[in-house]
Order: structure tokens, then C-alpha cells, then sequence
């Protein structure tokens, strides 16, 4: 029994080894898969742990060479940029160098043109600004001036009042006729001549007709042409003076009336000088000056025009603070222009602002003349003044009348027409345009021409000028021969 229980137990414990045998190899083996599939885990984490390093390893190395690649770019950029810098800073160096050199070549130019000295330069310049800020001072006055208008207006009224009341100036008196007294009756027959012959050498030479009336101790002289009439007149009053009547003394008395009136023309102007207050002037100045009493604008004198703006200006100036002097002088000179209008192309305001500013007047007084109608803009107060002036001399009323400035430019156009002719040497439109006396060069056109040219002239003044009535056309040739026995 002992031993059975011993076999047994023997078998037992065999069993029991053998199971737990059994279950170590299972568990064992178990844990061999486990450690193996955890291996290949691990091992393919690492594989792909290495493929990812690889991989950034490459970027990195393309990145390296990007960076590297950008470097050398940078490189040539900057070497091209210190190039580049190079040459624009020679360049600079070589535009300094030659504006220089053209600044100084400018500088020797206008200093040459201008015939002065940069330093004389400067010194204008300088004055051209102070004048200029002088200028806007009184633009900013004027500013001022129009937010109190309705004050401004009254004081303006009540000054062109004052002013006015002060001029006593007449009417325009300008015509076409002057009036020589005669001595007596007897003196008629002598100025007629015998046949009509001293008044027909009259007429000829001076272009100016002679009415004499009975009943009358004058005769008058009839043209449109003030300069005519003058040199007419004073030829007349010299011969009438003498007495002795004849063609040749016609002659010798034109000629020194045509001699003397270039001192009558200065004699003028001196005088409208000191009517007007104005001293200092040039003598060049005052030869035109003079010239200006024998024109005429809407039949007002032009040289007392002058005269009266003058004085029209200088009292504004007084009663509200302006330059007086700069105000008469300027209104003296505003019309100097007209002088020459007949001989140059340009506004009489242009002309004469450029003939004062050759002779040495002042800006002031040169703007003055060449702003008077706007044709620039015054630069001063004074330059205004004399716009103001202008305009009331002008205005007031009997100053001007237009009908007698159109009948002159009537007559002037009816001897243009003429003188186109050839052979014509001087064309007189006379009798109130009724008449047109020509003459001709004795050498051009023969004694049978001067019919043929009568018709042609007068065919021409039909087509082309308009007129009431009929216009007589009188040729004249006249062949003189000289000799001196010595």
C-alpha cells in the first residue's frame, strides 16, 4: 500500500512536472514571439527613424547649396552695385565739374549781353525783388481795401470829384481849318497872285486848300492832315509878315517852315513840361514829346492830353499818398507811343514803354506807360493812377469826338490808294476829300501818261473806296530846269 501510495505520488509529482514543463515552453514561446514581433517593430521604427534622417539630410544639403548659390548671387550683386556706385559717382563727379563750367560759361554770356557785371546783376535783381515785395505790399493793401468797398467807393468818388473840379481844360477844339488874320483887305489879292497863281503854288506845295471869304480879314486853311495845316500856317504867316507874294518866295517860305519844325517840336515839348510839372527828362524824350502836338485821338490833342493827365494825376497821388512825382511823369509819358505808331509795327503803349525804358526812365515809369491799357499788369499804385487819369481826361465830357478821327483815316486811305500808283510821288487829298491833287516824277511819266494815269487812279478809287458824291483827280507834272551862270 505504502508503495502504491509512493508510485503514485511519484506519478503525480512526474505529471506535475511535466505539465509545468509543458507550460514553461508555452510561455517561453510565447514570449519568443512577443520579444521577436517587438524586434521588427523596433526594427522597422528605426528603419524608418533612418530614411527620415536620410531624408532631411539631403534637405539639408540642398538647402546648403540654395544658401550657397545665394551667397555667391549676393556676392555678384554687390560687386556689380560697388561697380555701379563706382561710376555714378565719377559721373557725379564729371556733371559737377561740367555744370561748373557751364554756369561760369552762362554767367560770361549774360554778363556779356547784358553788358554788366554779376555783382550789377545781384544789385538789379535785388531792386527787382524789393520793387516786387513793394508790389505785393500793396496787392495785400488792395486786398484789404475791397473788404471795406463801400467806404473805398466814396473816398474814390469824392477824390475824382476833387480832382476834377480842379482841371478847367476846354472842350476838344480840334478841326480841320486854322485862321490866318490879315493886315487889310489888299492882302487877299496878294496871296490870290495874278491869274490865281500864288494860291494854286500854295495849294500844290503845301497840300492844304486856302478859302478865302469876302468879308473876312482872314483866310482859312482847310486839311485833314494836322502837320500839313501847321507847316501851311506858319508858311503863310511868313509870307504875309513879308508881304512879297510870289511862287518863288511860296517856295523859300515852305521850306524854312518845314526846316523849323523840328524846334517847334521841342519847343512844344518844353513847354508841356512845365505845364506839367516834369523836370529832368531827356532831350530825345522831349524832340517826341513835341512831336505829339500835331496828333490828334477823336479829335482831342494828344500833347494836351498829356499835359492834363498829368496834372489829373499828380492830384490823386497827392490826396492819397502815392509817389507824385513818379504819377505826373508816368501820365506825361503815357502816350509817347504815338509818335511812332505811323513808322513801327506795335502798340503805341509797347512803343513807348520801350523807347522810355532806351532812355533811361524808371521801371516805375516805363511799367506806368505799358500797363495804361492793360496790355501788362501795373506793378504799382502810380502805374494804376495813371490808368485812372487816362480814363478821366478822356471821358470827360467834349474831351474826344470820333467823326473827326474817322474823316482822317478817310483822307489817309484815299492818298494811300494813290500813291500805289507808279510814278507817284506825293498823292494830296483835299476839299474834304473831294479832290485829289498828284504828283508825278517828271521822268517816270510823260505829258500824255498823265491822262491815262488820271483814268486809272480814278478807276482804282471807284472799285475800291467808298465815297459820297464825285472825287476829282487832278495830275500834276512839272519839269524844272536849273542852271547857275558863274
Amino acid at each position: 500500500m505504502t508503495q502504491s501510495v509512493i508510485v503514485l505520488l511519484l506519478l503525480g509529482a512526474s505529471l506535475v512536472a511535466l505539465l509545468l514543463v509543458a507550460f514553461a515552453r508555452r510561455e517561453a514561446r510565447a514570449e519568443r514571439e512577443a520579444a521577436r514581433a517587438e524586434a521588427s517593430m523596433l526594427r522597422e521604427d528605426a528603419q524608418a527613424r533612418m530614411a527620415e534622417a536620410k531624408r532631411r539630410e539631403e534637405h539639408s544639403l540642398q538647402r546648403e547649396k540654395e544658401v550657397a548659390s545665394d551667397h555667391r548671387h549676393a556676392q555678384q550683386y554687390a560687386r556689380a552695385l560697388e561697380e555701379r556706385a563706382a561710376v555714378v559717382a565719377r559721373d557725379e563727379k564729371r556733371l559737377v565739374v561740367e555744370r561748373a563750367r557751364i554756369e561760369e560759361d552762362r554767367t560770361a554770356a549774360l554778363a556779356a549781353a547784358a553788358r554788366t557785371t554779376p555783382e550789377e546783376a545781384r544789385a538789379a535783381l535785388t531792386a527787382q525783388l524789393i520793387d516786387k515785395a513793394r508790389a505785393d505790399s500793396e496787392g495785400a493793401l488792395r486786398v484789404i481795401e475791397k473788404r471795406t468797398r463801400a467806404t473805398a467807393e466814396d473816398r474814390a468818388r469824392e477824390i475824382l470829384v476833387e480832382v476834377m473840379q480842379r482841371q478847367a481844360s476846354p472842350s476838344s477844339a480840334e478841326h480841320a481849318t486854322s485862321w490866318i488874320d490879315l493886315p487889310s483887305e489888299e492882302m487877299k489879292g496878294r496871296i490870290i497872285g495874278r491869274e490865281g497863281r500864288n494860291i494854286r503854288a500854295f495849294e500844290s506845295l503845301t497840300g492844304v486848300n486856302v478859302i478865302v471869304e469876302e468879308g473876312v480879314n482872314a483866310v482859312q486853311l482847310s486839311s485833314f492832315d494836322t502837320e500839313r495845316r501847321e507847316i501851311a500856317e506858319v508858311t503863310l504867316a511868313a509870307l504875309v509878315e513879308d508881304g512879297r507874294i510870289q511862287p518863288q518866295r511860296v517856295e523859300a517860305a515852305y521850306a524854312r517852315a518845314v526846316a523849323g519844325a523840328f524846334q517847334r517840336h521841342r519847343a512844344a515839348g518844353l513847354d508841356a513840361l512845365s505845364a506839367a510839372g516834369v523836370s529832368g527828362v531827356p532831350t530825345e524824350i522831349v524832340d517826341v514829346l513835341g512831336r505829339l502836338r500835331l496828333r490828334t485821338s477823336y479829335g482831342q490833342n494828344v500833347l494836351a492830353h498829356l499835359v492834363e493827365t498829368s496834372q489829373i494825376a499828380a492830384d490823386i497821388a497827392t490826396l492819397i499818398g502815392a509817389d507824385v512825382e513818379i504819377a505826373r511823369r508816368g501820365a506825361l509819358l503815357h502816350d509817347l507811343g504815338k509818335a511812332f505808331t505811323h513808322e513801327q509795327q506795335g502798340t503805341h503803349a509797347a512803343l513807348g514803354a520801350r523807347f522810355a525804358a532806351e532812355h533811361g526812365e524808371e521801371p516805375r515809369v516805363v511799367n506806368a506807360i505799358a500797363a495804361h491799357h492793360d496790355e501788362v499788369a501795373p506793378d504799382s499804385l502810380e502805374a494804376v493812377i495813371v490808368q485812372i487819369a487816362d480814363a478821366v481826361s478822356a471821358s470827360r465830357p467834349g474831351a474826344r469826338r470820333e467823326d473827326l478821327d474817322a474823316y482822317v483815316n478817310r483822307m489817309a486811305n484815299l492818298e494811300r490808294i494813290v500813291l500805289e500808283h507808279h510814278g507817284v510821288t506825293r498823292a494830296l487829298a483835299m476839299a474834304a476829300g473831294r479832290e485829289v491833287r498828284v504828283i508825278v516824277e517828271p521822268d517816270e511819266v510823260d505829258d500824255a501818261g498823265t491822262q491815262a494815269l488820271a483814268r486809272t487812279i480814278a478807276e482804282h478809287i471807284s472799285k475800291d473806296f467808298t465815297f459820297p458824291g464825285e472825287i476829282k483827280v487832278t495830275v500834276i507834272r512839272e519839269l524844272r530846269a536849273d542852271a547857275v551862270a558863274g
